[in-house]
């Protein structure tokens, strides 16, 4: 015997209330809107979703989500709770994976569609000749959704290539990207250098509200241009740039979507006077993201700036 007492030893008294099942319904909750949806995404009974709510909320001494009908919206209290409860989620993940043989939680990535077609798909590529045991989910959006997918914590990182922002989130520069105009080799204004009234009279082809290419190429020319004519909207830059080598219209793209079509001579750079269209490409995270080890690695192998970890509240 050691002869301590239990006040020797106040920690014994003090349990932990929480458990990670229970922070786990929390966080599928906060991002379903229901306990339906959570019991869908932990593979749990709705009932046991609920119970396990329930728990958390008397645990905690507060409730953490607002009832509005069958849908639970969180409150200031849950909005508190979130980002520390996904942290503590991710962490478990990656005690898991050092006994599992993975030895690194995946990494959870979502990319704007010009960064996740054309500059990514190499960078995962040679991550995963690297790290064979470390998966990459890597999934591909216009910039808008990307951000709402860092906001909601349904991903680690993102890359995006529009200005937008978003209060919850940090945005990092991460390299430039040069906006080019492109017709086809038949294109009436293909072997001159097109004036600002001809590109004002012309038929575009752009991408669609939402993406980051769309915002900053809106901005580009709106600025430059009397008038820009959208005689299409496209989801897709490969559908564009087929579209506009068909000989229909002028496309404004990144010049690393075009590069293998201006090379192949599929697509010509249309000369202008127009300045120099730049824009900067970024990575974004949550502002209470707590970093795994894997998910930095990441970053720094993109040739990206690793945050500092989120200081206490």
């Amino acid at each position: 015997m050691t002869g301590k007492t239990d006040q020797q030893q106040p920690h014994t008294a003090q349990r932990l209330r929480l458990n990670l099942r229970q922070l786990e319904v929390f966080v599928a909750t906060a991002r379903g809107g229901s306990t339906r949806a959570a019991a869908d995404r932990v593979a749990r009974s709705q009932s046991a979703a609920s119970s396990a709510l329930a728990d958390l909320e008397s645990s905690v001494g507060a409730l953490l989500f607002d009832r509005l009908g069958r849908r639970l919206v969180l409150n200031e209290n849950g909005r508190a709770l979130l980002p520390k409860a996904q942290a503590l989620l991710d962490q478990a993940g990656e005690v898991e994976a050092l006994f599992s043989g993975e030895h690194a939680a995946p990494l959870r990535v979502a990319a704007s569609f010009t960064i996740g077609e054309y500059l990514l798909p190499e960078r995962v590529s040679q991550w995963t000749a690297l790290h064979p045991q470390s998966q990459v989910h890597l999934h591909i959006a216009n910039t808008r959704d990307v951000i709402e997918a860092v906001a909601g914590f349904d991903v680690d990182v993102g890359f995006i290539e529009g200005p937008q922002t978003h209060p919850d989130l940090v945005v990092r520069a991460w390299r430039e990207d040069e906006l080019v105009i492109v017709a086809a080799p038949g294109h009436p204004l293909a072997r001159r250098i097109a004036t600002h009234h001809q590109l004002s009279q012309a038929t575009w082809v752009l991408r669609e509200h939402g993406s980051g290419t769309r915002q900053v190429t809106d901005a580009w020319l709106i600025q430059n241009l009397e008038q820009v004519r959208v005689g299409f909207e496209l989801g897709s830059t490969e559908a564009i740039k087929r579209v506009v080598a068909s000989g229909t219209g002028l496309a404004c793209l990144s010049r690393y979507t075009v590069a293998q079509a201006l090379e192949d001579g599929h697509l010509i750079e249309l000369r202008t006077r127009l300045p120099a269209g730049m824009r900067r490409l970024a990575t974004v995270m949550h502002r209470d993201k707590l970093l795994g080890r894997a998910t930095a690695d990441f970053l720094r192998h993109c040739g990206a700036t690793v945050p500092r970890a989120p200081s206490a509240r």
